[in-house]
């Protein structure tokens, strides 16, 4: 019964851990994507504004994906500056992959989310979703 019981605790004490922190490469370095966080915080405010018109919510999230499609270049770029030949040619191979996986995506949500079947929120699924698979690949 005591045995279960550590079971359960490590368990429980490993998860926890894998939760809380994320995935450290190496904690000597700057921390980006909190660095990120704090410059997309003036788009994400922009888009969550209450007083939004449709045209307001479209100019607000076309805003904020040319920030991360800028954000996306400079991290592709500094990580790419880093890596030895073999493994730069890789993440071209990954990054024209990705693109191809992004403008399928795009066709989709652009075609599904309309507003004939959605509404005047279609502006808010398509904006929010497409960025979405942006910065996804930027974290």
């Amino acid at each position: 019964m005591i045995k279960s019981y550590y079971k359960i605790a490590g368990v429980f004490f490993l998860t926890s851990i894998l939760f809380t922190v994320h995935a450290i490469d190496n904690p000597d370095a700057k921390d980006l994507i909190t660095n990120f966080k704090e410059r997309e915080k003036v788009y994400l405010s922009s888009i969550a504004n209450p007083t939004n018109s449709t045209r307001d919510s479209i100019r607000a999230y076309y805003d904020y994906k040319i920030f991360l499609d800028k954000e996306l270049n400079k991290s592709y770029s500094l990580l790419k500056s880093k890596l030895p030949p073999k493994r730069q040619k890789e993440l071209e191979i990954s990054q024209r992959n990705w693109i191809k996986f992004r403008d399928a995506e795009f066709k989709l949500i652009n075609n599904n989310w309309n507003r004939s079947d959605f509404g005047s929120s279609f502006v808010v699924s398509r904006g929010d979703y497409s960025s979405t698979v942006i910065k996804n690949r930027l974290m």
